[in-house]
């Protein structure tokens, strides 16, 4: 995975995609989750996320807290352990992790607590999620970290 590539050609295309999928808002699409989904699986067949693994090295989840209780108990830390270790407050109030890459990628590109990982983490790229429509600013946002959800929203370019 040529990650260079990619953030050229995301950024190139930006302008673009956001406004494709703001007019895409506005219209709400039918079967638009059923396109996705497809397209969502078409990209993951031929696309592996331990190639890139940008969003790990780039962005942070949110960490609720279901998040932090479960990964401190696999750390064998307190809650606040964890939080005090890991996470900060971004400027929306949630926790997100101190830094980036994620502390728990490791060089290969696997995740150290991928068993008990965020919900954010286990959810993402949100492209099989029910409700697309309600996702379409998050989703411009992605196709700049994700090479399979500017692939996606390439592919639907074409079929809308």
């Amino acid at each position: 995975m040529d990650l260079e590539k990619f953030r050229e050609e995301s950024q190139n295309r930006a302008k673009s995609n956001k406004a494709f999928l703001e007019k895409l808002r506005r219209r709400k699409q039918k079967n638009l989750d059923n396109q996705v989904h497809q397209l969502h699986n078409n990209a993951f067949d031929h696309i592996n996320c331990l190639d890139c693994a940008n969003c790990c090295k780039t962005t942070s989840p949110i960490v609720i807290d279901r998040d932090i209780d479960r990964i401190a108990k696999h750390l064998k830390m307190k809650p606040s352990q964890m939080i005090d270790q890991y996470l900060r407050l971004d400027e929306d109030g949630d926790y997100v992790f101190r830094q980036t890459p994620c502390p728990f990628l490791m060089p290969d590109n696997y995740c150290m607590i991928y068993e008990v990982r965020p919900r954010a983490c286990r959810e993402y790229p949100h492209t099989d999620r029910a409700r697309f429509h309600q996702l379409l600013k998050l989703t411009w946002r992605n196709t700049l970290v994700c090479p399979a959800v500017l692939e996606i929203v390439e592919e639907l370019k074409k079929e809308i």
